[in-house]
């Protein structure tokens, strides 16, 4: 095989065009606005992201909790005992079924959801100001087509 044909076989799609690459970069930049206030918290990504869960839904099994928030297992069952130490959330096991826990969030919890939330929003709209909303919203909608289809893509192959 010369060198030519070998090349067109291997040849992808340059680097900086990988699609996961770019969302994890865009991510990362995105995240550099919200880290040091929610270091200024004392709060992890993960932490926030377990209280902002609890804060919407109350209190959930710790499985669903580990899904909505994309935290494996392992990590949030490492993390909880943190959060229920410093008063934040609440675990307790589930009348229905005792092999399930479920957490929810304490009054301590929701006041410094609430204050955190307000420095978030605030952030959420210098980022809507400067891509503006309009692409903001279409963003909004290809991330949700993006997770709806990657299944079927994934099923189908």
């Amino acid at each position: 095989m010369s060198g030519n044909a070998k090349d067109k076989k291997l040849a992808m799609r340059p680097f900086a065009r990988s699609l996961p690459m770019q969302l994890l970069r865009a991510r990362e930049a995105l995240m550099q606005e919200f880290r040091p206030h929610l270091r200024e918290h004392g709060l992890s990504e993960q932490q926030w992201r377990v209280l902002r869960a609890l804060a919407e839904a109350g209190s959930m099994d710790i499985n669903a909790l580990g899904e909505m928030c994309q935290i494996h297992p392992a990590s949030l069952s490492r993390m909880l005992p943190n959060l229920e130490g410093e008063g934040r959330i609440e675990r307790r096991t589930s009348r229905q079924d005792q092999r399930y826990v479920i957490v929810s969030i304490t009054a301590k919890g929701k006041s410094l959801f609430q204050r955190v939330a307000k420095e978030s929003e605030q952030i959420y709209a210098s980022i809507e100001q400067r891509i503006g909303s309009r692409e903001l919203k279409t963003l909004y909608e290809l991330l949700d087509k993006a997770i709806r289809v990657a299944p079927e893509q994934i099923e189908s192959n």
